[in-house]
């Protein structure tokens, strides 16, 4: 038995900070919750525990000390993906994530699914990390916005990618991708809709799938269980996706009235990655990328408080490493500057991203949940920036951060 002693625990559903804070652990699970201290004492001063938060959109495989941006696309091997994600994962674990889904792979692989090999590394120990929900490879049409040769234009044959690595055209292929990435462990299916904002793919809202080969994809996907987040910014392109049974929107920049109205009445989950429209740097970028951003991040800081006033359903998620690994709190932040409370953006970064996953183990500092635990210096409901100062991190039992 163990108990962490703080001067506050934040009870997520009522946004109140029970104090002082007393959680008792054993295991890897919390067995209760205020009362007396028992066994060993981890005595956290000042701070104030939550649970451990969730990020719903992140590539650990991509970015991170040492990536030379486009030419690690056709430089880095599998395995110097892999090694360089270990930094990543321990990041942003030590930044207080607990829990990330990893959406997507478009790299050339081998057909080889890194995030779900990295996933099982953490999980048997052998390196620090959050827990994964991987997604395998995105799945994309040639030519689509995850098609990685059109981040620079490559010429034909140059990082061709295939069925299994994510280049789908047509139903047969697309069911064929959704059934290699389950096989191989994925646990959702990530997908492209619509254009996007660093891709030299056209209008960033245009539908890239048509509807059949959408049907197709989350038929496989809901036949197994697994749920299907899809890159989408336009408009009418989420509308086709929340149409076409798809869960979760990712971005949603382009979103309007009807759309999130479509939205509230699928109970369709939107992950919008906010933060994207203030800290990505464009300014050396394609002068077409450079004005398809001018279009978009302004809509995108408008969008996101639209749909939460009318009660769409949102998760965390960053894009990292759109935002560095690690600065993964900077979209909670983000959130709360659009408009958003505080205590709002807090269960969307645990109970609501709990619920995305279908983790029912996890999201509350409450017993017989896994002990994912951190501490900030101050309560979060008043200051959601002390997020960004995770001076105490407990996944599953196991102290990672103790400052």
């Amino acid at each position: 038995m163990l108990t962490l002693k703080a001067a506050g625990v934040l009870d997520i559903d009522s946004g109140e900070i029970i104090r002082p804070g007393v959680v008792r652990v054993a295991d890897d699970r919390i067995v209760g919750v205020g009362g007396e201290p028992e066994g060993e004492i981890v005595d956290l001063g000042d701070l104030v525990l939550l649970p451990g938060l969730m990020d719903m959109e992140v590539n650990l495989l991509m970015g991170g000390r040492g990536e030379t941006g486009l030419a690690s696309s056709v430089t880095d091997d599998p395995a110097t993906r892999v090694l360089r994600a270990v930094g990543n994962a321990r990041r942003t674990l030590r930044a207080g994530f607990t829990t990330v889904r990893n959406l997507g792979l478009f790299v050339k692989t081998g057909g080889y699914l890194l995030d779900v090999a990295l996933g099982k590394a953490i999980d048997k120990g052998w390196v620090d990390g959050p827990r994964i929900v991987p997604a395998g490879h995105a799945i994309t049409p040639t030519g689509g916005h995850l098609d990685p040769t059109m981040f620079s234009a490559f010429m034909p044959d140059v990082l061709h990618l295939t069925i299994e690595e994510g280049i789908a055209n047509g139903v047969d292929e697309v069911r064929r991708a959704v059934r290699y990435q389950i096989k191989y462990g994925a646990q959702l299916i990530k997908i492209c809709v619509s254009g996007g904002v660093m891709s030299l793919t056209g209008a960033p809202g245009a539908q890239h799938y048509s509807d059949e080969e959408l049907r197709a994809i989350v038929d496989e996907a809901h036949r197994r269980g697994l749920k299907v987040a899809a890159h989408t910014h336009g408009a009418e392109a989420v509308r086709h996706a929340i149409a076409a049974g798809i869960d979760c929107i990712e971005h949603g920049f382009l979103i309007d009235d009807e759309t999130i109205a479509q939205m509230v009445a699928a109970r369709t989950w939107l992950v919008p990655t906010t933060r994207l429209a203030d800290a990505m740097d464009v300014s050396k970028a394609d002068p077409a990328l450079r004005a398809k951003a001018a279009e978009m991040f302004p809509k995108a800081r408008l969008s996101v408080k639209a749909a939460y006033d009318a009660g769409v359903r949102i998760a965390v998620g960053t894009d990292a490493p759109a935002i560095p690994h690690g600065r993964n709190a900077d979209e909670l932040v983000a959130l709360v500057d659009r408009g958003l409370k505080p205590i709002d953006v807090l269960r969307a970064g645990t109970v609501n991203a709990a619920e995305l996953i279908d983790a029912d183990d996890r999201g509350r500092i409450a017993p017989g949940l896994l002990a994912d635990i951190i501490g900030v210096p101050g309560d979060p409901v008043d200051d959601i920036t002390v997020t960004q100062d995770v001076r105490f991190v407990m996944k599953g039992g196991k102290v990672y951060v103790q400052k």
